[in-house]
């Protein structure tokens, strides 16, 4: 029994890791674009500001998916569905 309440834990960690690790990635790609979006730009930056916010689009993708992932693990772990 204790062994498994020790892999559930483990579990639970590494599904939070990837949510943090996820909201980490999120948040580089705001930077990015914010970044690409402060300055007086050309035209190829206009477009590297696009495939920017592409990019941060995808990334707040897998962070709400890394989310609903943890979320459900909790909800598992403490209410048992």
């Amino acid at each position: 029994m204790e062994q498994r309440q020790e892999q559930e834990q483990a579990e639970l960690v590494t599904i939070q890791t990837a949510y943090k690790d996820a909201v980490d990635e999120w948040i580089a790609a705001l930077k990015a674009e914010e970044e690409l979006a402060l300055v007086d730009p050309t035209v190829a930056q206009v477009d590297e500001w696009e495939g920017a916010h592409f990019k941060e689009d995808e990334a707040r993708n897998r962070a709400k998916q890394a989310k609903k992932n943890y979320e459900d693990a909790i909800r598992q772990r403490l209410f048992k569905f």
